[in-house]
Order: C-alpha cells, then structure tokens, then sequence
C-alpha cells in the first residue's frame, strides 16, 4: 500500500511562490507515475501536471509556464513549484501516485492553497 503526504501549502499574494511536497512510502518510488490534481470549491477535481518514471513531463495549459513538477526518486519525493501564482490557483491540491505495474492507484490528503490578496 502506498502512502502519500502533501504539505506546503498556504496562503499567498497574487504573484507569488509556494513549493508543495509529497512524500511516499510503502513501495519504491521511482516505478510510480506521479501527479497533482487540485479541487476548487464547487468544480471537479483536475489534472495540474504529471511526471512519468522516465521523467517526462505534462501539463494542464492554465499553469504551463508558471508551474514545474519534479521528482526526486532517492528522497520518494514530488514537487510542485508554483510561480506566478493567480486567484484561481486557489484550491485543494493533491497528490496522486500509479503504480506502473500493478496499475494500483493512490491519493494523499490533500493541501490547501489559496492566492489572496
């Protein structure tokens, strides 16, 4: 069984930065497809950017060039970096994890971000 554990969010000025993490553990991290969604209030949840076990990179086109995704495999960690932050950045953030073989498929708790001024 995997677990996740988001943290970094927080509340941020339009314009400004966070780094979100997500820490893995129960199996080995670099066979994982790893990924951030985020929720807003009343809408569905979405796709911010995912990271293959090769490194290969997507994401959504409303935080392409503001946002970077990253892995580090020896510290089972994810990364967001936001830049650039907007209102409409504000949501739950979560991390999600796929394991390439057994297509097992894992959520974390989630972390709040909200772009305020």
């Amino acid at each position: 069984q995997v677990q996740l554990v988001e943290s970094g969010g927080g509340l941020v000025r339009p314009g400004g930065s966070l780094r979100l993490s997500c820490a893995a553990s129960g199996t080995t991290f670099s066979i994982l497809t790893m990924g951030w969604y985020r929720q807003a209030p009343g809408k569905q949840r979405e796709l911010v950017a995912f990271i293959t076990t090769g490194g290969s990179t997507n994401y959504a086109d409303s935080v392409k060039g503001r946002f970077t995704i990253s892995r580090d495999n020896a510290k089972s960690t994810l990364y967001l970096q936001q830049n650039s932050l907007k209102p409409e950045d504000t949501a739950v953030y979560y991390c999600n994890a796929q394991n390439i073989y057994s297509r097992g498929d894992y959520w974390g708790q989630g972390t709040q971000v909200t772009v305020s001024s």
